[in-house]
């Protein structure tokens, strides 16, 4: 397993030992054991996994306490431009976006601890899978606008498909004013 490490404080590309044969391939995507080798102690409770036509983004979304929420992300088939808000209050990197490709060629998998608001644009039919820190809580379902101007995140994809419920999320700066994470 290779560990790459980004600015932003907790949040790590892990690439995946891959074991190819005749047969095909196998990797282990999670062991409790390994994380907590490199740092990561999350427990996870919930796994979730998307289908997305090419061409759609989905995002950003977070939960807001109680019910905040670490993944673990991760494409199972496809290929997509993932994205996080690291919107940690006092943070270095507040209100900065990172962005990384995610596919089902190198396996590479996100982990985005609490506080990271999250989306994805899918760049091909793409299967997304997730492990969860904490249950999903309609409540607590919060999020930015993808095209928030002040964040200005060059997504990869002209004219995208969104949803009706991701284009009524508030803007970065309507986010902050509600905050409380």
């Amino acid at each position: 397993m290779q560990i790459v490490k980004t600015r932003f404080e907790g949040l790590i590309e892990i690439i995946p030992t891959v074991f190819h044969d005749n047969r095909g391939w196998f990797y282990e995507y999670y062991t409790e054991r390994s994380f907590s080798e490199i740092g990561i102690t999350t427990r996870f409770v919930q796994d979730n996994q998307s289908f997305t036509r090419k061409g759609c983004i989905r995002g950003l979304h977070l939960q807001s306490p109680p019910a905040t929420q670490a993944k673990l992300v991760s494409v199972i088939k496809g290929r997509i431009v993932d994205v996080v808000v690291d919107v940690r209050k006092g943070s270095a990197t507040y209100g900065q976006y990172y962005m990384c490709e995610l596919d089902d060629e190198q396996h590479k998998m996100l982990y985005v601890p609490e506080g990271f608001a999250h989306g994805f644009a899918a760049l091909e039919d793409t299967i997304f899978f997730y492990k969860c820190s904490d249950f999903y809580r309609k409540e607590s379902e919060t999020g930015i606008r993808w095209n928030d101007p002040t964040l200005a995140i060059p997504w990869p994809i002209d004219n995208p498909v969104i949803s009706a419920k991701d284009q009524e999320l508030p803007t970065f700066e309507e986010f902050q004013r509600k905050s409380v994470i």
